[in-house]
């Protein structure tokens, strides 16, 4: 069997696994004060700010495996209550994006990430929303578009490894 490891450039260790994937817990902006509500999929704050979580998905140009970011984005309330109302509606992924806003701050960006815009694309039940960033110039865009490789998916391991 092949390894799926590496050799770390900042520690010098071999790691096991390099992984594909990562997520945030929680949106950037949550405290967790009274009334607010964080769940493994949505998210309200202060009965007026309104998440849902999804996946940036970035082809690795040299790999199977395509890399995740799991990320918040902000919605309308409309859009939250609209998602909420068809999370078991087997058409649900038939519905047109909801734009929101990025509401994750991902290691590694400059400039950063808070607020880039997004239009949140919802899967079938039991899959988690697509996440598709405006077409700027912004490295995570560009990256969403045009796709990373391995050398990017070790950078990303070893800035999260050793920040």
């Amino acid at each position: 069997m092949a390894d799926s490891g590496y050799t770390c450039t900042c520690c010098g260790e071999h790691h096991a696994e390099l992984p594909f994937a990562y997520g945030a817990p929680a949106p950037a902006f949550w405290q967790g004060g009274d009334g607010d509500v964080l769940e493994e999929e949505r998210c309200v704050i202060g009965g007026q700010h309104y998440f849902l979580r999804g996946r940036i998905v970035l082809p690795v140009l040299d790999a199977d495996d395509d890399f995740e970011w799991g990320v918040w984005v902000s919605v309308s309330k409309e859009n939250f209550f609209r998602a909420e109302d068809r999370w078991d509606d087997p058409d649900r992924a038939a519905e047109p994006p909801y734009f929101g806003w990025l509401s994750t701050e991902l290691p590694g960006y400059e400039p950063g990430t808070l607020n880039l815009k997004t239009n949140l694309h919802t899967r079938p039940p039991g899959e988690r929303p697509l996440v598709e960033l405006e077409p700027t110039g912004h490295p995570l865009a560009v990256e969403q578009r045009g796709g990373i490789t391995l050398v990017r998916v070790q950078a990303v391991a070893e800035l999260l490894r050793h920040p």
